[in-house]
C-alpha cells in the first residue's frame, strides 16, 4: 500500500454571515471527498471544522501517489473495425480516440469465437502532491453560496474576502492559488486573545495550533460550551433560559471563542409587553431571556461573548447600556402608543402599501372586514360571534403603523392585541388581533377560537385571491409572498372544524376584488386558485401516508372541498389498511360491474325485461344509492363504503346467473344499463378503477 499522510486544508476569510457559514459547513465535506475521489486520490475519513472566520478540512490517510491502472476496454467486433482492405474504420478510430490510445494499439482477441478490437490503458501512478492544487482550488470554486463578493483588484469571488490559506500534505505546503494568494503553513488565531500567524508544522497539527489560539475550530464544540456556561448560570440564579434554535445557531456562528455571561436591566422594563423585550433582545442583540421558576420574564439576560473573559465585566456593562437604550425606545414607543385608540390608528393604513396592484393596508382590512361577514353568513355562527369578528378584522392591521411594530417588526399582531384591551375592546377581540397570523409556520397552532379563525381565514384568502388575479402565483423556485405557507395555514384551519367552504370563500373573495374594480378572469382564476390548494392539500396527505392513487381516486370525482377530500382519502386508506375484506368486497363488486359497463347507454333500465337475480341487484343498487347518497350527505364516508361493500354480494349473484353479453339486443343495454347505474353509485365516492 502508498504511503500515507493527512492533509489539512483552511480557507481563512473575514467573518462569514452565521447561516451562510452553517450551510457551508454541511456542503464541504462531500466537495472535498468528491474531488479527491474524482482526481483519483485514495483517501480516509473527510473531517471538517468550521468558525466565522474559517472553513477546514482535515483528510486521513491521503495517499502520496495514486495507484498505477492498467484498463482493458472491448470495442467494435473485427468485421466493424476493418474495411475490406483491411484498414481501420471511423468505428475502431473513434473508439481509439475515446479511449486515450492510438489505433496501432488496437488488439485483435478472440471472445466466444468473434474476434473485437480491445485497447489497453496504462495509466501510470502520480505523486498527489502534484494533483492537489488543482483539486483544492476546484472545492473553494465550488462552494455555493445566497451571496458571494469580489475584493481588491481580482475577480475572485467568495462569501467574504479570503485573507489566508493554509494547505499541508503532511509537513509539505501545497500551492494552491486563489484570489492573489498563495498557501502556506501559517493560520490564524483568535481577533482579540491570540492576534496575528500562527506556524502550523505539520497537517496533523493544524487543529491543535488553532485551539491553542483561542479558536474553538467546531460548531458543536462552541454548542456544547454555550449550553454549559447556560447551564451554569441556570443552576446559580434558579432561571432558565429560552434558547431558540434560530438565535443559537447565529450565536453559535457569530463567535470563536464564546464565554457565557449574565447581564441585568432596569426592572422597569418589565411594564413593557413580554414580546417587546424578547424580541429586542432574541432577534436585535442575540442575547438569551432569563425566566424565574414561574415561567415569568425576569431581568436578567444571557450574553454570549467573543471577547476577552478577562474583560468580562466591561463586557457586561457595554451589553447592558446597548439593551438598556433599546428597552428606553420600545417603552417610550409603547407608552406613546396608548395615547390613543387602536382603531384611530386605522385610517393611517393608507399610508402603507400592501402590493402595488392591490393597493394599500386599509383597502387590504377593508376588504378583510367584508370577508369576515361572507364567512360569518356561510358558516352560520353566532351574532355575538359575528359581531367580534368584524371588529378584530376591521383592527386586524392597525398596529402596523404604530411605533412599536414600526420598530420591532417581529411583534405585529401582539402588540395590537395589548393596544385592543389598553382601548377597552373585549378579550376575544384582542387575542384575534394578536392570532390572525397564525400558523406562521409548519407546526405552528391556529388561532384559538373562531373569532381568530375567521379573521386568519379572511386574511390569508385576501393574500392568495388578490396575488393569483393579478397574476403573481408562486412559481417552482419563488413565492415571496409565502403563499404556500399561507395556503397550508387556511387549510389547517378549515381541519380543526372552521365550518365554511373554502371553494365559496375563493369565489367571494374574488367577488369582492372585481366588485372593487379588480380586472381579471374570475372563472380562470378561480380554478386556478382551487387546484392551488388541491396540490398543497395532496402534499400533505401523501405526508401522511395516504398513497397517490387513492386520492386521485378521490379527486376524480370532481370534489374540490379540502375537507371533503381528505375525509374520502383517510377513509379509503382506513379500509384499505384496516379492514382487507371490506375493501375486497369494494374492489371486486366495482370491477366486476366497471368491465363490462357501456356509458354511452345512459342508466335507464327498464324494470319489466329484469329476471329475479337482476331484479335483486336493481334493488341493492337503488337501495345503495339511498344510503350512500344520506352518508355521502351526512360527510360519514366510512360508512358510504360499507354501504357500497353490500353490492358484493348481489352482484357476484348476479354475474354466476347472467349473460350479460345476451345476444338480444334489448336485454343486453337493459343488463347494461343496470351495470352502469352500479358504477354510477361508486362514482360518486371516488373512482375505483384506480384503486381495484
Amino acid at each position: 500500500m502508498a504511503n500515507t499522510e493527512t492533509l489539512a486544508f483552511e480557507i481563512g476569510t473575514e467573518e462569514i454571515p452565521a447561516f451562510d457559514l452553517k450551510n457551508a459547513t454541511q456542503q464541504l465535506e462531500a466537495l472535498v471527498s468528491q474531488a479527491l475521489d474524482a482526481a483519483g486520490i485514495p483517501h480516509g475519513a473527510v473531517e471538517i471544522f468550521t468558525t466565522p472566520r474559517r472553513l477546514i478540512a482535515i483528510v486521513a490517510d491521503v495517499a502520496t501517489e495514486t495507484e498505477a491502472l492498467t484498463e482493458v476496454f472491448r470495442g467494435p467486433s473485427a468485421k466493424i473495425a476493418f474495411d475490406d482492405q483491411g484498414n481501420f474504420t471511423k468505428a475502431a478510430t473513434g473508439f481509439a480516440r475515446g479511449k486515450g490510445v492510438t489505433v496501432e494499439a488496437l488488439e485483435l482477441r478472440d471472445e466466444n469465437g468473434e474476434q473485437y478490437v480491445f485497447a489497453t490503458k496504462n495509466t501510470p501512478s502520480k505523486p498527489v502532491a502534484e494533483l492537489l492544487p488543482a483539486v483544492l482550488e476546484g472545492v473553494i470554486a465550488k462552494l455555493a453560496w445566497p451571496k458571494s463578493c469580489r475584493w481588491g483588484t481580482t475577480s475572485a469571488q467568495f462569501s467574504r474576502p479570503v485573507r489566508w490559506i493554509v494547505a499541508l500534505l503532511g509537513t509539505q505546503v501545497v500551492p494552491v492559488s486563489f484570489a492573489g494568494l498563495e498557501a502556506g503553513n501559517a493560520t490564524f488565531g483568535h481577533r482579540v486573545l491570540a492576534p496575528g500567524a500562527h506556524e502550523v508544522p505539520s497537517a496533523d497539527q493544524l487543529i491543535d495550533v488553532v485551539k491553542a489560539a483561542y479558536v474553538v475550530p467546531s460548531q458543536q464544540l462552541r454548542e456544547a460550551a454555550i449550553r454549559e456556561g447556560v447551564a451554569k448560570i441556570e443552576a446559580e440564579t434558579g432561571c432558565t433560559a429560552q434558547l431558540p434554535a434560530k438565535t443559537l445557531t447565529e450565536v453559535i456562528n457569530l463567535s470563536e471563542y464564546p464565554t457565557v455571561l449574565m447581564g441585568t436591566f432596569d426592572e422597569e422594563f418589565l411594564q413593557v409587553p413580554e414580546e417587546i423585550i424578547v424580541d429586542a433582545m432574541l432577534m436585535h442583540q442575540r442575547y438569551f431571556p432569563l425566566y424565574d421558576e414561574q415561567g415569568k420574564l425576569t431581568n436578567r439576560f444571557i450574553i454570549v461573548s467573543n471577547g476577552d473573559p478577562a474583560a468580562s465585566a466591561n463586557i457586561i456593562e457595554g451589553n447592558q447600556r446597548v439593551v438598556a437604550a433599546r428597552l428606553y425606545d420600545a417603552k417610550f414607543f409603547y407608552d406613546e402608543d396608548r395615547k390613543q385608540s387602536l382603531d384611530k390608528y386605522v385610517p393611517r393604513l393608507s399610508e402603507v402599501v400592501f402590493q402595488e396592484t392591490l393597493g394599500t393596508m386599509l383597502e387590504k382590512t377593508t376588504r378583510v372586514v367584508k370577508m369576515t361577514a361572507r364567512l360569518v353568513a356561510d358558516g352560520d355562527l353566532y351574532v355575538d360571534q359575528a359581531r367580534d369578528i368584524a371588529r378584530a378584522a376591521y383592527l386586524s392591521k392597525a398596529d402596523l403603523v404604530t411605533n412599536a411594530v414600526i420598530e420591532f417588526t417581529s411583534v405585529q399582531g401582539v402588540m395590537g392585541s395589548y393596544y385592543a384591551l389598553a382601548s377597552g375592546e373585549n378579550e376575544r377581540v384582542a387575542r384575534a388581533i394578536a392570532e390572525h397570523y397564525k400558523p406562521r409556520f409548519a407546526g405552528d397552532s391556529i388561532p384559538a377560537d373562531e373569532v381568530g379563525q375567521a379573521v386568519a381565514l379572511a386574511d390569508k384568502l385576501d393574500t392568495i385571491c388578490g396575488l393569483f388575479a393579478i397574476g403573481q402565483a408562486p412559481t417552482g423556485s419563488s413565492d415571496p409572498f409565502a403563499l404556500r405557507r399561507a395556503a397550508i395555514g387556511v387549510l389547517s384551519i378549515l381541519f380543526a372544524g372552521f365550518p365554511v367552504s373554502l371553494v365559496k370563500a375563493v369565489e367571494g373573495s374574488l367577488e369582492i376584488y372585481f366588485r372593487g374594480g379588480l380586472q381579471f378572469d374570475s372563472g380562470a382564476v378561480r380554478d386556478e386558485i382551487i387546484a392551488f390548494f388541491i396540490g398543497r392539500l395532496k402534499a400533505i396527505l401523501k405526508d401522511e401516508g395516504a398513497s397517490p392513487e387513492a386520492i386521485e381516486a378521490v379527486l376524480s370525482t370532481g370534489v374540490e372541498e379540502p375537507v371533503e377530500i381528505a375525509k374520502r382519502v383517510r377513509a379509503l386508506e382506513e379500509a384499505r389498511k384496516n379492514q382487507p375484506e371490506l375493501f375486497e368486497d369494494l374492489a371486486v363488486a366495482f370491477s366486476r360491474a366497471n368491465n363490462l359497463r357501456d356509458a354511452s347507454l345512459g342508466t335507464s333500465f327498464k324494470r319489466d325485461l329484469l329476471t329475479p337475480v337482476e331484479a335483486d341487484l336493481a334493488a341493492a343498487v337503488t337501495s345503495a344509492q339511498s344510503t350512500v347518497g344520506k352518508a355521502m350527505r351526512e360527510g360519514d364516508f366510512a360508512e358510504a363504503l360499507t354501504q357500497l361493500a353490500t353490492l358484493r354480494a348481489p352482484i357476484d349473484a348476479f354475474f354466476e346467473e347472467v349473460m350479460v353479453m345476451d345476444e338480444d339486443p334489448a336485454i343486453r343495454e337493459n343488463r347494461l344499463k343496470l351495470l352502469n347505474r352500479m358504477v354510477g353509485v361508486f362514482s360518486t365516492v371516488a373512482d375505483f378503477s384506480l384503486l381495484a
